[in-house]
């Protein structure tokens, strides 16, 4: 039992100087399966952080229900706006309804923030209404609310002037995050910068209980819109669920995989040459082409192992970072995605490591001894 502990401590010994003989080297393989792991926990972790606060926002609004045209999009920033205001109205007279708010979302392209043409009235009706920080709603055409998240992002105060969509706003109230949008301006304003007269992107319904019923008598007014329940939106609001970033996803996950693939080959066959002299003396005392492979796979193992600690480390940092200077970028790192990371830093690393380590083993003892 002792000689078993002492032989694999040995091997050990020998595996942790290998790496150390070469610090350059093995830093850049650590450093490279570092940039794997944070490139796929900073995706999955962006990803499904705006996802999730996304779909919290959406639910505070206080709606049971939501109706848009055929075929829009559920993200509300590629919404047109394409619907009858009226149709508002009779939406209103249905029995099965207590509430509905007619809003026109616009997409403010050089501040990348979601602004909600609104009636102040009718969608603070949905729920308890909006909580204000500080300040009043706003009353003329030129005045808008913030959130508080946004507030503090760009540090903005009751009074300010802010251009939403090109044109200077005034805000005159700091209101409680979770409605939807960052920004609220009347729906008039709206409709007159986006060219949309009594047209808006959607309605948000609040039924009197029975929200399948309300759905069901809303198609029956326009079949052809899509209305859906609150719940079901945010369920839909997860990566695994919307097969339009899958490939995104895919295509970075692989990316980091490669990158983490090629150093590690370059790496490993660099230094297989390099210890082809080594290699042959270990040969000759009797190692097999198994204890080559089994060695050189090792130090991978370990170059990986602290590659990934090294990613996992950096990658809560940078979120710690964000939360503290962009508190609008929500950034969510399950501990799921973090063991795929390791997971997948150790398959590209070992994929990357197993020629090397082939051909280590397929040495001759007698040729790998007169190697210059």
């Amino acid at each position: 039992m002792n000689e078993t502990f002492e032989g694999r401590f040995s091997k050990f010994q020998m595996l942790w100087g290998n790496i150390i003989a070469r610090p350059l080297r093995s830093f850049l393989s650590v450093a490279a399966i570092a940039i794997q792991v944070i490139l796929v926990l900073m995706i999955a972790g962006l990803t499904t952080g705006v996802l999730s606060e996304w779909g919290k926002r959406v639910e505070g609004v206080g709606a049971d229900l939501f109706v848009q045209p055929p075929n829009s999009s559920i993200f509300f920033a590629f919404s047109s706006a394409v619907m009858l205001e009226s149709f508002g109205d009779q939406i209103a007279s249905l029995s099965q309804v207590d509430e509905v708010a007619p809003t026109l979302t616009l997409m403010d392209q050089k501040n990348f923030v979601l602004v909600y043409g609104i009636d102040y009235q009718r969608f603070n009706a949905l729920s308890r209404g909006f909580l204000f920080r500080a300040g009043r709603p706003f009353e003329a055409p030129n005045e808008a609310l913030a959130d508080d998240i946004v507030a503090q992002t760009r540090h903005l105060n009751v009074g300010d002037t802010v251009s939403l969509l090109n044109h200077p706003f005034t805000i005159t109230g700091i209101v409680a995050h979770g409605k939807g949008a960052r920004f609220f301006i009347p729906l008039r304003t709206a409709q007159d910068i986006a060219g949309a007269d009594k047209r808006v992107s959607m309605f948000y319904v609040r039924s009197k209980g029975d929200t399948d019923g309300t759905r069901a008598a809303i198609l029956k007014l326009a079949p052809d819109n899509r209305v859906r329940s609150i719940s079901e939106y945010i369920s839909l609001m997860n990566s695994s669920n919307l097969p339009e970033l899958k490939p995104f996803i895919r295509t970075m996950v692989g990316l980091g995989i490669v990158i983490s693939f090629l150093v590690v080959l370059l790496n490993m066959h660099t230094m297989v040459l390099e210890r082809t002299r080594e290699i042959g003396i270990l040969k000759a005392l009797g190692c097999s082409r198994l204890d080559i492979i089994k060695m050189l796979l090792g130090e991978t193992f370990v170059l990986t192992l602290l590659g990934s600690t090294l990613g996992i480390a950096v990658t809560f940092l940078t979120q710690a970072i964000l939360k503290e200077s962009n508190p609008a970028l929500t950034i969510l790192i399950s501990s799921r995605w973090v063991m795929q990371s390791i997971a997948l830093a150790l398959a590209g690393a070992a994929a990357g490591a197993l020629y090397p380590a082939l051909r280590a083993s397929s040495y001759d003892p007698v040729v790998a001894l007169a190697y210059e």
